[in-house]
Parts: C-alpha cells; sequence; structure tokens
C-alpha cells in the first residue's frame, strides 16, 4: 500500500489572508488535518488560522505537545503525536499539519517529524514555506527588518538577559520572541544601551488584537 504524505503547513502568524496559496491548495485536499492543541484545550492559533477552510469529510487531529521544559516528558509528547500521525499515513492518508508561522522557524512540526522519521524511516515528508513572526511584524511597522550589510540576530527566549547584553554589542537588528515574562529586564538592558526609542514591541501581530508599542521610554 503506498504510503500517505506528512505535509507541514505553514499558515501563517496569524491573519488567515496570509497562507499562501500552495498551503491552501494542500490544506483542502488533504483527508486529515493536523494541529497542536491550544492553552487548557481551547484552540491553537493554527487551528483558528484555518478553521473557516475545514470540511465535514476532513479527520481533525489534535496533537498534545505540552508547554513544559522537560525533556522527557516532551520526547513522549513527540512519539505518542507521531504515532497519532502514523496511524494514517500508513493507511495510505495524506496528513496535513498546520503549524502558525513558518515550519522551519522554531516549529512544533520540526520535532514532530524528526520523530516520524526515527520511528518510521519510510515516512514521507514535504514542508510549505510561509511567513514568520518577525517579517510579519517588520510589515506592521512598516519598517525593513535589515537593510545593506546590518546583522540580524533572533533570540526565540530570553532565560539570562546576560545572553542579550551580549548580542547588543555586535548585532544591528535584534528580534525577541516570548518576552513576556522577562520584559522588565529586557527593558532595562535597552535603557542601559539607550536603545528605548529604536525600540517596538507587537503583540498578536496582523490579529484584530494587534498591539504595537513604539518608543518604550515610558513603558518600564
Amino acid at each position: 500500500m503506498k504510503l500517505g504524505t506528512l505535509y507541514g503547513i505553514s499558515v501563517g502568524p496569524g491573519d488567515p489572508d496570509l497562507i499562501t496559496l500552495k498551503a491552501l491548495r494542500i490544506l483542502k485536499q488533504a483527508p486529515v488535518v493536523a494541529f497542536p492543541t491550544g492553552v487548557r484545550g481551547k484552540p491553537g492559533l493554527a487551528q483558528q488560522i484555518v478553521a473557516q477552510w475545514l470540511e465535514n469529510h476532513q479527520v481533525q487531529l489534535p496533537l498534545t505537545f505540552p508547554y513544559v521544559q522537560d525533556t522527557a516528558i516532551l520526547t513522549q509528547a513527540w512519539q505518542v503525536a507521531a504515532e497519532q500521525v502514523w496511524n494514517y499515513l500508513g493507511l495510505g492518508q495524506d496528513v496535513a499539519f498546520v503549524c502558525e508561522g513558518d515550519v522551519s522557524f522554531y516549529s512544533t512540526f520540526t520535532y514532530l517529524a524528526q520523530k516520524l522519521q526515527q520511528l518510521h524511516p519510510q515516512s514521507l515528508i514535504q514542508t510549505v514555506p510561509g511567513v514568520s513572526s518577525p517579517m510579519a511584524t517588520a510589515s506592521v511597522l512598516g519598517l525593513p527588518l535589515t537593510i545593506r550589510d546590518q546583522r540580524l540576530v533572533v533570540l526565540p527566549a530570553l532565560y539570562n538577559v546576560e545572553e542579550l547584553e551580549k548580542v547588543l554589542d555586535w548585532a544591528d537588528v535584534v528580534v525577541l520572541l516570548k518576552v513576556s515574562s522577562v520584559y522588565q529586564q529586557v527593558w532595562q538592558v535597552l535603557h542601559r544601551h539607550q536603545l528605548l526609542e529604536n525600540a517596538y514591541v507587537v503583540e498578536r501581530a496582523t490579529l484584530p488584537e494587534q498591539v504595537i508599542y513604539r518608543n518604550l521610554c515610558d513603558r518600564p
């Protein structure tokens, strides 16, 4: 029997209009659509983005990926998710795993695909690129992300602000993801480097509830 293909579908940062034509075509054709579950059982962002295109005949497959740092717990979750996906792939059914942003940019899909290949080396996997959050954020700010020979650094999470201190010594543009829990420390670092007037905070980029803060001098 021919195996199904696992597609990693990038659906962008939030605005459904930012999904690509290719991603939408594969999404509509897939008999099974998988997505990460949201916090406390609520629909996750990726699921919300594609909800308007899902049909009753498509199987919706929620996959649980805990929001923890424990490697053992995460590894177990990836294995369970991979086997859930394989149950359909092994029957010849394609599975479209939708992921916010771009599937190659700090994406849960990477861990799922790696675990699936480890457990079932014969697996067929393809990815469809999309709009990542830094690109979308630059767009809503009306600014280029980088120009000429500027050096760009992306920090996916800050557990130690000393890391940011070091980066600011040589980087021209710094993108920080998931900073809400360490915002006060980040603000202090930017203040010391006299960068508050050149810093921006964007929440929920491209979504109706999007909020933009420009010039952080008055937002300690």
